[in-house]
């Protein structure tokens, strides 16, 4: 898979993969960047890029370290903002907000949903 030629299919394929309504609804919920103010070190990726990546991660079932080097970051850097995204429950806040955004469309069809349960009787004082 080619994702670079001359820097312009890069944007294309973070386009395709963090489509701009979806990254409007993660900028209401992912937290602001950190301040940096002792200066030096390498800039911050962008936190679009690196939605796409996690999404491509995802998607492919790749590993953090077989991430195509033309999304211009690491699998590192893809993993950390990850679970730094996890830690602030984004994923959860971004889901539901799929979610609202979806049912105000009327894009949910709820008519084979199906909710499921299992429980498991502890033995011995469940230790």
């Amino acid at each position: 898979m080619i994702l670079r030629q001359s820097g312009v299919a890069t944007a294309a394929f973070v386009e395709r993969l963090a489509p701009e309504d979806l990254w409007a609804l993660f900028q209401r919920v992912g937290p602001p960047a950190p301040e940096r103010p002792q200066g030096g070190g390498h800039r911050r990726r962008g936190d679009r890029e690196v939605l796409a990546a996690i999404i491509f991660v995802a998607a492919s079932g790749c590993t953090w370290n077989q991430l195509p080097p033309d999304f211009g970051l690491s699998g590192v850097i893809a993993f950390r903002r990850s679970t730094e995204w996890s830690e602030a429950r984004v994923w959860a806040k971004l889901h539901r907000l799929v979610l609202d955004d979806l049912g105000s469309r009327g894009g949910l069809d709820c008519s084979r949903c199906a909710i499921g349960s299992v429980s498991v009787r502890a033995l011995k004082g469940g230790g």
